[in-house]
């Protein structure tokens, strides 16, 4: 025990189940606990949120005593994926995540009933495999007596937020990936949940929608017995995991972020909402009261991990390989999952340029260079969805930690970035957002009085002048493939 206050910060990624507990006057990380998940293979990827609240008991016991100077607990989730649960709460089927692109055909349907214009105005994005209304058309067409028995439609963190509360709730930031919320008027549309589920959907299923500074409850006797907390702590209302991350990390207007993780992705700071009918850029909310909009990419470090391990070497030496080598004419296309933008589901991974004297330095920068290359059209995207990001660009996620992915990424882009890589940037925006409700302020307040995380910055080198060309390559091998 410390004998000062300490908040609670939650992230329930596909992989594992994170808790950060922080110093709530200054943020100072005091301890932390993981939890595993077990391990998804897309196509089909599925959870049951049983798995989620073990991994969070797990990692809340590796906190130890700690556990008694808890003041508040906010949740961030993965977004997208699909809890129907049934009138007793019990989950109807295990919860499909948002790297299932079994739905790919329902999101088709469902983009060619309206059109990409009116989805995109709608609710600010156009409907992918991703988003859990595809899931829920995929559901209804391939399991309808499944529906049948639902009684609440849920996402991953508004799950856990219920099992803490017992009360079904969510956030705007959150809600916003579903496909039947507005980020613009901060609405359900019931409209496209009947179009997704017809004559079976139901709104009553839907939790209710609180503001970035709405508590969600207090905690519950058996989920504090369960976890190790005091009984009665409020809950913060949570939010998707992006959503946390652009909270962790001080994101502010004109701010841009790219995260590479197992996935990658992208994100600004916007005070007004997005709408984009070419479906690259989703038009979520944030969990401040603003926007977030966001381009994520299915394939990120795990394409360089795989090709690592089918070298045979370690993550260092990967480093060095990509580091030193050139790609000199070949270029990897990285869709080794299918791909949500551009929306390839059934797509794989393309090598192109192959010569009798290609090297291992070669095909590990040509792997770098391919996932940036993806993740810089999306940067692209956003500033013409929104404009030009005129204030940090910052690098996070496992793979700011990579000596090649951030010279790299500076190399293409040309511009400078700032690498930070020794935060878990979701779970502290998660306890960022519980230390706000703690202190009864707003979490733009919060902000201000923990201080923004730095890191590296990284410039351009000589290897910029060739940029204009691997990104022309690519985006070729990208148009007709």
């Amino acid at each position: 025990m410390t004998g000062r206050p300490l908040v609670a910060g939650v992230d329930s990624s596909t992989r594992s189940t994170k808790v950060e507990l922080r110093d709530l006057a200054t943020g100072e990380l005091v301890v932390s606990g993981r939890g595993a998940h077990p391990d998804t293979h897309p196509p089909v990827s599925e959870q049951h949120p049983d798995d989620w609240w073990a991994a969070l008991v797990d990692a809340f016991a590796q906190c130890g005593d700690h556990r008694a100077d808890v003041v508040a607990v906010s949740v961030a989730g993965q977004q997208h994926g699909l809890v129907l649960l049934d009138d007793e709460f019990r989950p109807v089927r295990p919860a499909p995540l948002w790297n299932d692109t079994t739905g790919a055909a329902a999101a088709a349907r469902l983009v060619d009933a309206l059109g990409a214009d009116v989805w995109a105005n709608a609710c600010g994005s156009v409907p992918v495999a991703a988003f859990t209304v595809a899931k829920l058309a995929h559901l209804a067409a391939t399991e309808p007596g499944v529906l049948g028995r639902a009684a609440h439609a849920l996402l991953p963190h508004d799950e856990l937020t219920r099992r803490l509360t017992g009360r079904c709730t969510t956030d705007r930031g959150d809600a916003s990936g579903t496909g039947w919320f507005s980020a613009a008027t901060g609405n359900y549309r019931s409209d496209l949940l009947e179009l997704a589920a017809p004559g079976v959907a139901d709104p009553a299923w839907l939790p209710e929608v609180l503001g970035p500074d709405d508590a969600a409850g207090e905690l519950q006797s058996a989920a504090a017995a369960a976890l190790g907390l005091p009984v009665g702590i409020p809950v913060g209302p949570g939010t998707g995991d992006n959503m946390a991350a652009a909270l962790g990390v001080g994101l502010g207007p004109g701010d841009l972020c790219m995260s590479l993780g197992t996935s990658g992705t992208v994100y600004a700071c916007a005070d007004r909402p997005a709408a984009d009918p070419t479906g690259a850029v989703a038009g979520f909310a944030d969990a401040t009261g603003g926007f977030l909009p966001l381009v994520c990419t299915l394939n990120a470090t795990k394409v360089t991990d795989a090709l690592a391990a089918l070298l045979g070497v370690d993550h260092a030496t990967w480093d060095q390989l990509a580091l030193d080598g050139t790609s000199s004419g070949l270029t990897l296309l990285p869709w080794f999952d299918g791909e949500r933008t551009p929306d390839r589901p059934d797509a794989t991974g393309v090598l192109s340029g192959l010569r009798p004297d290609v090297s291992r330095a070669q095909l590990a920068r040509a792997a770098v260079e391919g996932v940036l290359c993806g993740l810089l059209d999306g940067v692209d995207a956003l500033e013409t969805a929104v404009g030009p990001a005129a204030g940090r660009r910052v690098l996070t996620g496992g793979g700011a930690r990579s000596a090649a992915y951030r010279q790299v990424l500076a190399d293409l882009s040309g511009q400078s970035w700032t690498a930070v890589a020794d935060e878990e940037f979701v779970a502290r925006g998660a306890a960022l957002q519980a230390a706000a409700i703690a202190n009864g302020a707003p979490v733009t307040a919060q902000l201000d009085t923990w201080p923004t995380p730095g890191g590296e910055l990284v410039e351009p080198g000589p290897a910029a002048v060739v940029g204009p060309e691997v990104r022309t390559a690519y985006a070729q091998l990208r148009d007709r493939s």
